[in-house]
């Protein structure tokens, strides 16, 4: 039943009630020509303490009602804000300061639409989450690209080399979190022939070994006790049919993360959850199918007004947790919706299908990143939402920018 429900979800065509009678709506991606992010200067910086604690709800940010009273930030502040610091995976850190090119400032400045009064907590009345268990889902598109931080996030595969997570999963706005020294990524992968199991007093090689010192994530999950011995897994209240749904891991090494100036001091003085977004080099490319950027279109031009995303909830241990909501309040920065999800989801990439221009073929693409569960402060009071941060046609241009190490194939989003 689970499985037909995603279909119906994935494969539905688009209608809207018109009159009374029911018409195609046309949803299409428009590409958009967009601003040019130029590297200027790289200066070298020194080495993190890697000291804070990863921390996944945030007090004391900046969210839409706090942006309504911000001013417009001039070029030069998005100059500022859009320079990035880059930590290699030796340890050593740089600043690139940028410059921005072809880029029109919107006077009106931040804009909110609101479509309903919000609910309160992570999870919003009955669980919609879907656990997903069937391998035919697991390894195919677009459930394949979610892949999991060994800091206890989530993330999603932009490029070969590339994965875009949340800023505060590596950084707490004052240090990098420890475990970001020897960063890691986790990708899916069912269980091979033979379970996982080895041999009884067969040697782990020196690599399995090594990776387990070093991270607690990578020494439990790829890794299965056969019956009669081990810690058992936990289970979510959904039953399990078999243990082909459960994924284990392919850890891979990061070789640099890039994170935008922005994260460590928004222009309120606060921590900015608009610049709550990073992206990962990995060591070694994978060979696996990622899903493209695209710039987040308003709510009106979304089906139904729907997200999806695909992460990794601490609550359910070891498994693949697919979602979809709807979009309650959007800013020109960021999304407030009613998804419901838990920690160890955050920084998943957020989707959605629309036409291809020209084309009859449906396409998804990356809009937002999931910042996860935060309390921002509305009317004077602290009030908790479910916030992702959305794609600008300036992030997409930073963020493709450190895909590609220049602007070339960044024109068009």
């Amino acid at each position: 039943m689970e499985h037909m429900l995603l279909l119906f979800m994935f494969f539905i065509p688009i209608l809207g009630i018109t009159d009374g009678t029911e018409t195609e709506q046309d949803f299409t991606w428009h590409l958009k020509k967009i601003p040019q992010i130029v590297s200027e200067r790289t200066f070298s910086l020194d080495s993190p303490k890697f000291e804070a604690k990863t921390k996944l709800e945030l007090n004391s940010v900046c969210g839409i009602e706090c942006q309504k009273k911000l001013p417009v930030p001039s070029l030069s502040d998005l100059k500022d804000l859009l320079s990035y610091e880059t930590v290699f995976e030796n340890g050593t850190r740089t600043l690139t300061e940028v410059n921005v090119l072809g880029l029109v400032l919107d006077p009106a400045g931040n804009t909110t639409t609101r479509r309903s009064p919000r609910k309160k907590r992570q999870i919003y009345g009955t669980d919609s989450r879907f656990s997903i268990y069937d391998k035919r889902f697991m390894t195919n598109f677009p459930f394949n690209t979610a892949v999991k931080i060994s800091t206890g996030c989530s993330g999603i595969l932009i490029s070969p080399k590339h994965v875009l997570t949340a800023a505060h999963c590596l950084h707490n706005g004052k240090d990098y979190v420890k475990g970001s020294k020897r960063l890691r990524v986790g990708l899916m992968r069912t269980k091979s022939r033979g379970d996982g199991r080895k041999r009884k007093g067969a040697k782990r090689s020196r690599r399995e070994v090594s990776a387990a010192q070093e991270d607690p994530e990578v020494a439990t999950e790829p890794r299965r006790q056969s019956k009669g011995g081990g810690r058992k897994q936990r289970r979510s209240g959904r039953k399990q049919g078999t243990s082909d749904g459960v994924p284990s891991f392919q850890w891979t090494r990061v070789k640099s993360t890039h994170i935008p100036k922005g994260w460590f001091k928004g222009v309120s003085g606060d921590i900015a959850l608009d610049y709550d977004y990073a992206v990962l080099e990995l060591k070694r490319p994978h060979k696996r199918k990622y899903m493209e950027l695209g710039i987040s279109p308003t709510i009106k031009m979304m089906p139904g007004s729907m997200i999806h995303f695909s992460g990794f909830d601490n609550d359910r241990s070891g498994q693949l947790v697919y979602r979809f909501c709807s979009i309650s309040d959007e800013s020109n920065d960021l999304f407030y919706q009613y998804c419901d999800a838990e920690p160890g989801s955050t920084g998943s990439g957020v989707y959605l299908r629309l036409k291809e221009p020209n084309k009859k073929k449906w396409k998804r693409k990356i809009i937002a990143v999931y910042s996860g569960h935060q309390w921002v402060e509305v009317n004077g009071e602290q009030q908790d939402y479910n916030v992702a941060v959305r794609i600008t046609p300036l992030k997409y241009a930073q963020i493709c920018f450190w895909i590609h190490g220049n602007d070339e194939n960044c024109t068009r989003g």
